[in-house]
């Protein structure tokens, strides 16, 4: 038996060991309410809290954890994805590219290389799974199923041209028979796309453009949306941030608020209605997408019961809304913000003219990377605080008039910066505490778990353990590279693991197993 078969083989009874799951998990009600052995979409579930209820690893033994295992890509290439769990198997990504790996080893059950394509390789998110399938984006805007066993494609479908100037690299979100991706693009005269294709066929159910037609009189383009959104069953709504209008920097040509860009939109996942938008950024001048996780909470806020949306956006604001109508409930900034005249009645804020790039710069705060980015944050339910790898900056932004009409159509220069993990209390917006994770800052995200430990990076390369509710170091090691993914965690056979990855390599942590088993 040839060693690809073998592996097969062996994926095949991992999966109908692991949890009693067959081949065709996850169903709805496995993403609706995945179990501690199970991470089955891009930020855990549905909410985009990146919380877990597992408690084995604590502030009291962390400090005893090691490395369970490793796996290499080979590529030199560094990993942006969120590994997804399913049936004791992961599932991580590169552009191009496809790992399909046992969780308990870290040993390789298959791969998936797509061809060599003109596609914009800025790197990857990761896939979404359902019934069996697996969905991948591509560089070149396709979206192709793989079966989950064997990594075969089952179909292969277009979803933007690829010579116009998109690109896609979300992963995508599956919501009962809709697999949902987002286009974007960062040339002028392109509009962000968010698609729903049926999961069993790849046909096209419906499309919501985040900006009008090109060359619409007055109007921008833009609004890519490159970041994986939530999910309310309840509410029957999906969440999900926009990228910033073009041109870039020179707001002249795009007059007013240039919706729906930089906006937060909740719509119908069987229509693609849209219900309601928010914009944290009106008419952004500085690059600052919205595409920041939409994260679901319930809970009281000024002691009455809401349904909340929380985002930390990269313009330096945190926007605390009612997820039910898209209504303000709490704006403040997370650190050092000098673009706002102040907050209107909607609880967004007023760009000031005078911080708009010009010929002779402006100092900006946040510079044009943002208070935060990509990197996922993190709730803990338990403490009522928010985490988020923060990134205080300022910078000097430069308008060029010969290039006005067109993309960039300036220059920024970062002049300062520092990164922090940061716990905010979202009843008030104040920092609880700050954790220093180097001046040029970390590109990991966030995870918390509910016996208070939160996993994430420092600028040095380093996983570092804090604990939650005084941002106090537990724990490190190095890793020798720096990191651009979001930890996550999982429970397999009594021992919890830690994931994150770092360069081209995935990394498994966990407790020795007497230290577990005693656990």
């Amino acid at each position: 038996m040839k060693l690809r078969d073998l592996a097969l083989a062996f994926f095949s009874m991992a999966g109908m060991i692991g949890a009693g799951a067959s081949a065709q998990s996850p169903d709805m009600a496995g993403l609706l309410h995945p179990g501690t052995d199970s991470w089955p979409t891009y930020h855990g579930d549905y909410s985009g809290r990146r919380h877990s209820s597992l408690t084995q690893i604590t502030p009291s033994n962390v400090g005893k954890m090691g490395l369970a295992w490793a796996f290499q890509t080979g590529t030199g290439i560094q990993i942006k994805s969120s590994p997804i769990l399913v049936d004791g198997i992961l599932y991580f990504t590169l552009p191009d590219n496809v790992w399909a790996v046992d969780a308990r080893s870290g040993h390789m059950l298959w791969r998936y290389t797509y061809p060599p394509n003109p596609g914009l390789h800025i790197g990857h998110r990761g896939v979404g799974i359902y019934k069996g399938t697996l969905y991948f984006t591509t560089p070149d805007c396709h979206l192709v199923a793989l079966d989950a066993k064997t990594g075969t494609v089952k179909w292969n479908v277009t979803i933007a041209d690829v010579s116009k100037g998109y690109w896609m690299s979300v992963s995508p979100l599956v919501v009962r028979d809709h697999v949902i991706v987002g286009v974007s693009g960062d040339f002028d005269n392109l509009q962000g796309v968010l698609q729903s294709r049926d999961a069993e066929t790849g046909e096209k159910q419906w499309e919501w453009n985040a900006s009008p037609p090109p060359n619409t009189p007055g109007m921008t383009t833009g609004g890519g949306m490159w970041m994986t959104g939530t999910y309310d069953p309840d509410l029957n709504l999906i969440y999900w941030g926009t990228g910033n209008p073009t041109p870039v920097l020179n707001g002249k040509p795009r007059p007013g608020d240039n919706l729906y860009t930089c906006s937060i939109v909740a719509l119908n996942p069987d229509t693609g209605k849209l219900t309601w938008a928010f914009q944290p950024s009106p008419h952004d001048t500085h690059d600052w997408d919205a595409a920041e996780t939409p994260v679901l909470v319930d809970g009281d806020f000024h002691g009455k019961p809401h349904k909340m949306l929380m985002q930390s956006s990269r313009n330096g604001y945190f926007f605390v809304l009612d997820r039910t109508n898209g209504k303000s409930l709490l704006t403040t900034p997370f650190g050092p913000v000098n673009w706002a005249k102040g907050i209107d009645a909607k609880g967004q804020p007023i760009p000031n003219p005078d911080k708009e790039p010009a010929p002779d710069g402006r100092l900006i705060a946040p510079d044009e990377g943002g208070m935060t980015n990509y990197r996922s944050p993190s709730f803990d339910p338990k403490l009522g605080l928010f985490l988020v790898n923060a990134h205080p900056s300022y910078s000097l932004y430069f308008a060029k008039p010969a290039d006005g009409a067109y993309g960039w159509a300036g220059a920024d220069y970062g002049l300062w910066s520092v990164g922090l993990i940061e716990a905010i209390d979202y009843q008030t917006g104040k920092i609880k505490w700050s954790h220093e994770v180097g001046q040029g800052g970390s590109g990991a995200g966030v995870l918390t778990t509910d016996s208070g430990v939160l996993f994430t990076g420092d600028g040095s390369g380093n996983i570092i353990a804090l604990e939650t509710a005084t941002g106090k170091t537990l724990w490190h090691a190095g890793t020798g590279v720096g990191m651009a993914t979001s930890p996550m965690t999982y429970e397999l056979d009594g021992r919890q693991y830690v994931l994150e990855g770092s360069g081209g390599v995935m990394f498994a942590w966990a407790l020795p197993l007497d230290v577990a088993a005693a656990k």
